[in-house]
């Protein structure tokens, strides 16, 4: 494919989607980062796309808002393994909330396998990921259909929320950054994720490093109140993205890494890796925030429970 045909296809991917990382440019156009990263440097010299925290996006700083059949695409093997790593923080019997994005179905479809799991949802997705699991009861929040992303949102969402109180949310959004937190680019439903937000102790944010460094319109989750971020492990030439993680951890989130390979932390076999980044701690308030950096790491014995913990969730 010859240097324009490239750069063509390149521009169009990235008008179709708003972002899009360099590894996934360089699989659609089959060449390498390195090619993909001259061509991405030549579109921004003409000021076509900005270049991004690994990846391209549209001109103006704020990332538009892709549709699901773009999103579903875009790093898959990424979201498979942070889903991968993410189910294992839910035990048997929780009352959780997960909300609307392509990481959350696919977090879903792993819930499906833990016993006496409830799941409050504001998504048609990760509500029919769920539908056939004996045993796991699923409550759909009210609200207006909102078609880009398979959610519900609005005020009958919200309201439906309200007095309610769950172990952890679960959510996904088009941006994370240390400065801001999470964000989206949709005033709507940013307002619901925020509602999902106040009815959890606790916020898992799931995100790959595409979303590192993004920022968008609306922020749903501040920075101080993002418990853990479970992400995959950047490129080794993604700086910005490790130092993106790395600021975050120093406002004290909790980062989880999974590996892109299909086996999280690229390992193998079914015993996911948590890589902790140091960073200062926070007044410890049980369950997962007591898992890395709020205490001191766990011994041999804490971890090899941990790892039968998880290893049996699995199985089930």
């Amino acid at each position: 494919m010859f240097a324009a045909e490239r750069r063509q296809l390149i521009l169009e991917m990235v008008r179709a989607n708003g972002a899009v990382s360099l590894r996934e440019l360089a699989r659609v156009v089959q060449t390498s980062e390195v090619t993909v990263r001259r061509d991405v440097r030549a579109l921004e010299a003409e000021g076509l796309l900005d270049r991004r925290h690994g990846g391209a996006v549209l001109p103006g700083g704020f990332t538009r808002e892709s549709g699901f059949p773009q999103k579903s695409h875009l790093a898959t093997a990424e979201k498979t393994a942070i889903a991968d790593l993410a189910a294992g923080l839910v035990e048997e019997g929780e009352a959780i909330v997960v909300g609307a994005g392509t990481t959350t179905q696919e977090l879903a479809r792993r819930l499906a396998r833990v016993p006496g799991l409830t799941v409050v949802t504001n998504s048609l997705l990760v509500a029919q990921a769920l539908a056939h699991a004996n045993r796991v009861e699923v409550v759909m929040t009210g609200g207006t259909l909102r078609g880009s992303n398979y959610a519900l949102v609005g005020s009958g969402a919200e309201q439906s929320l309200q007095g309610l109180r769950v172990s952890k949310a679960f959510l996904s959004g088009s941006g994370l950054t240390a400065e801001r937190g999470l964000s989206t680019s949709n005033m709507l439903s940013a307002s619901v994720d925020r509602a999902l937000v106040q009815a959890a102790a606790e916020v898992v944010v799931l995100a790959d490093h595409t979303k590192l460094g993004t920022d968008t319109m609306f922020q749903t989750v501040a920075t101080d109140l993002i418990t853990r971020l479970v992400t995959d492990d950047p490129p080794a030439h993604d700086e910005r993205a490790a130092t993106e993680l790395q600021a975050l951890a120093d406002q004290g989130v909790q980062i989880a890494v999974a590996g892109a390979n299909g086996a999280p932390g690229g390992e193998q076999g079914s015993t996911p890796r948590r890589r902790a980044v140091p960073g200062p701690r926070r007044q410890a308030t049980g369950g997962l925030r007591g898992m890395l950096g709020d205490q001191q790491q766990p011994g041999p014995a804490e971890r090899e429970r941990e790892r039968s913990r998880v290893a049996d969730l699995r199985r089930r």
